[in-house]
């Protein structure tokens, strides 16, 4: 099995790649199209010329692996995708072999997450509307982050169920530091998940935004309404 796990960043995403590729029967990627995207965008992101360097940046190469064996003898395979790294022209058919699961959070949690590691984020940086566009073509089992924090077990348990994939107890903790399958990124942006050694307790009250942020998170909150009202 290979999952296409869907979401914007700050959505939970790195903790639960650590869940399953704390799996013996995984291996996990970390956001193979990230470098691709920095390249052919042009956008400024924190350690952009170190990501180009160390990772693929031609499109058609990553979609390609995508496409073909699961490493390390596995028989699973977990990607870690975010919706606005596909580009217009990035190839996508790699996709239709894959369970499609859409992985979302709150717009007000990302957007104050987002911007204390980069700032003036826009609509597109978080991938809303990306996602929204992307389940209308893979649609697929959709998760809440909120809903995993509350209840990790039964949460993880039911998405299992939903694309036949028997529950491991393993995806409930993993060791704390850096994973073999973290992309170079990872000292910027997985501060906390590395200090972490299984799922962050419930949220509390959203977070209050200063105005420019909140018209950013009123802007997706539709895209983030639409795709909860059909989570698991």
């Amino acid at each position: 099995m290979k999952i296409a796990m869907w979401s914007g960043p700050r959505n939970l995403s790195t903790a639960m790649m650590y869940a399953f590729g704390n799996r013996s029967d995984f291996a996990a990627w970390d956001e193979p199209f990230y470098a691709a995207y920095l390249a052919h965008s042009g956008i400024d992101h924190p350690m952009r010329n170190i990501v180009i360097t160390n990772h693929e940046t031609d499109p058609l190469k990553v979609a390609d692996r995508c496409a073909g064996p699961v490493p390390d003898g596995k028989p699973h395979w977990y990607m870690k995708h975010m919706p606005f790294h596909m580009l217009p022209g990035f190839p996508l058919d790699w996709a239709e072999g894959c369970v499609n699961v859409h992985l979302v959070r709150h717009p007000a949690r990302v957007i104050a997450s987002y911007a204390a590691k980069r700032e003036n984020p826009t609509l597109s940086d978080i991938g809303y509307r990306q996602q929204a566009e992307l389940f209308a073509r893979f649609p697929g089992p959709v998760i809440d982050s909120d809903d995993i924090r509350r209840d990790p077990e039964g949460m993880l348990r039911k998405l299992c169920a939903e694309i036949g994939l028997p529950f491991d107890p393993a995806m409930l903790s993993w060791p704390a530091g850096p994973k073999p399958f973290d992309g170079v990124w990872a000292p910027h942006w997985y501060g906390a998940v590395h200090r972490s050694t299984g799922f962050a307790p419930p949220e509390g009250d959203l977070p209050l935004l200063e105005p420019e942020m909140a018209r950013l998170g009123h802007a997706a909150l539709p895209y983030y309404r639409d795709l909860a009202a059909r989570r698991i």
